[in-house]
């Protein structure tokens, strides 16, 4: 697994938490700026799923599995337009503790999807 990208996913999935926490902190819905943000983040997530499916295909294997492997995938490039679609329904403050609360569950699966690689073997 690409170590800088998964970084990046994380940081940036931590960055969108921390701005639509603090948007819900102020009683404010998500805004048009906040999706941009979401955007972004499942932008580097689509690139992180595309290329744990290039290292697959090139024969590397997950030290977990590779079923488990493609699952955490695709359960990261989903979670955060998953809870932007629920944003949407919920236009209190609450959507946005939504999004920051998907976002901090993305920066988790990061964490897992570079353990299932077998970075955490030393």
């Amino acid at each position: 697994m690409l170590i800088p990208l998964t970084v990046a996913v994380a940081v940036a999935a931590l960055a969108l938490a921390a701005w639509c926490g603090f948007a819900a902190y102020r009683d404010q819905p998500t805004k048009d700026w906040h999706f941009a943000g979401m955007a972004v983040v499942t932008v580097l997530a689509l690139v992180q799923l595309v290329v744990g499916v290039v290292q697959l295909a090139r024969g590397e294997k997950p030290d977990g599995g590779t079923v488990v492997f493609v699952s955490y995938l695709l359960g990261v490039a989903a979670c955060v337009p998953a809870v932007g679609f629920m944003s949407l329904a919920e236009r209190t403050r609450w959507g946005s503790a939504t999004v920051a609360a998907g976002a901090v569950v993305m920066a988790v699966l990061q964490v897992r999807l570079y353990d299932v690689w077998g970075g955490g073997h030393g």
